[in-house]
């Protein structure tokens, strides 16, 4: 059987762009953001057609960068203490920990050529968010926990559902606030530019997901579908209750540290300067979303459930008075 480390840390066409000029980089960055099937028609899910897009869209976008020749910008102190004090590290580095782990498990689990390499280097894709946020805790000596050993799941569709959906909701929001903190000025431009490839690589995986969930409905026999929606539903149980409270977790000094499993929906003050309305950042999260995806084939499916809460709240929102949304830079 396949050792999962295997499936996560392989990638043998993998560029190592220390040796790349700015063009081929540039070049890389562009086509990691644009995509489209050269296939005629329209790509139903569940169709060869459409398992086969998804599977070259997500190998043809692949961006090379890599974590060991990332320069950190030197931070002044004012910024590297907001930096350091931002309540997601442990979690964030845990999260892509386990996320490594669950995707490569159920990609070792998939028959499908296809799906399997694409969720292959979904699980390679999210062990080099990892190495990213290593690199980073390290270059601004952040404290961290230590970390628990990370096990095989022992139900590994469970696990991939918690996983993806989780991405789903949790990207729709970061991609919001993370325009916050480019727009407001807040941590210096060079920071923002070297997680943008991050941040982009997270829009891939959700697409993929989306799809994948697609694919997997439209091919799973009938008798089985009343058990996955079931399913289904209890992860979307399991995800709110997660994200009602705080995780705890012990500090390198033995310190309790409480992580913010919410803070893709509630950080908005600890990354911008400004004060925002829920309105207003409700509507940059739906712009970003937009931004982030008009790239990619419009054929594919797009995670929907979070942008169409978001817009649904928005309906009982006003704008405080005064108020204005924060303008997007030149």
């Amino acid at each position: 059987m396949t050792s999962l480390s295997d499936i996560y840390s392989s990638l043998p066409e993998a560029i190592d762009p220390k040796g790349a000029d700015t063009k081929t980089v540039a070049e890389a960055d562009f086509n990691a953001r644009h995509w489209s099937s050269p296939v005629p028609g329209p790509l139903k899910p569940g169709s060869a057609e459409h398992k086969r897009a998804v599977a070259e869209m997500f190998r043809d976008t692949f961006n090379p960068y890599k974590p060991s020749v990332i320069e950190w910008p030197k931070l002044d102190p004012e910024t590297l203490k907001r930096v350091t004090s931002l309540p997601i590290w442990d979690i964030a580095v845990q999260t892509e920990g386990k996320a490594r782990l669950r995707m490569a498990a159920y990609a070792r689990m998939i028959d499908d050529p296809d799906m399997k390499d694409a969720l292959s280097r979904n699980a390679w894709e999210e062990n080099r968010h990892k190495e990213v946020l290593s690199k980073l805790v390290e270059a601004y000596d952040i404290k961290m926990a230590p970390e628990p050993p990370y096990i095989e799941p022992r139900d590994t569709e469970w696990a991939y559902l918690v996983t993806g959906f989780s991405e789903c909701v949790d990207s729709f929001f970061a991609f919001g606030l993370f325009a916050l903190a480019q727009r407001s000025g807040f941590f210096p431009a060079e920071l923002i530019e070297t997680f943008e490839p991050v941040m982009q690589e997270e829009c891939r995986h959700i697409l993929l997901f989306a799809n994948w969930l697609a694919w997997h409905r439209a091919t799973m026999p009938l008798w089985q579908r009343p058990w996955f929606e079931l399913r289904v539903l209890a992860v979307w149980v399991f995800l709110v209750y997660e994200r009602i409270g705080l995780a705890t977790s012990i500090d390198a000094d033995g310190n309790v540290q409480e992580q913010d499993n919410n803070f893709t929906v509630s950080g908005a003050k600890d990354v911008a300067n400004v004060d925002i309305s829920l309105r207003d950042m409700i509507d940059l999260c739906l712009s970003e979303n937009e931004r982030r995806f008009s790239g990619y084939d419009p054929r594919l499916l797009r995670p929907k459930l979070a942008p169409n809460l978001a817009r649904f709240l928005r309906l009982f929102l006003r704008r405080p008075s005064g108020a204005r949304a924060l303008e997007t830079p030149a």
